[in-house]
């Protein structure tokens, strides 16, 4: 389970990793529009700071670092990768659904 403390430090490091992760799904794929640029940064930050910290220890262990990292830096490259992930997810089913959501008979 995400761990929401109330120490500000996991926050600020929380709210770091998935700005960056957000700005790299920016930078992969240029945005349309500023409304697509404003909602793609909100939805990877809010998934970063919500699922960075399972993210972060899940993959820690899967890497077999979670004994030489520090509780930062899982924090940090959690929330970053759970914020790109989220964008790239979000892509692909919206782009799934504009290719075969279309009505029958259009």
């Amino acid at each position: 389970m995400a761990d929401f403390t109330n120490d500000a430090g996991f926050w600020v490091t929380r709210a770091i990793g998935a700005s960056a992760g957000a700005a790299v799904s920016l930078i992969y794929l240029l945005p349309k529009s500023r409304r697509e640029a404003a909602s793609r940064f909100l939805t990877g930050l809010s998934c970063g700071i919500i699922f960075g910290s399972p993210t972060g220890i899940w993959m820690a262990e899967r890497l077999g670092l979670a004994d030489t990292l520090s509780v930062s830096e899982v924090m940090l490259s959690g929330s970053a990768a759970a914020s790109l992930g989220a964008w790239w997810v979000l892509g692909i089913l919206s782009r799934l659904a504009n290719r075969y959501g279309t009505r029958p008979g259009r």
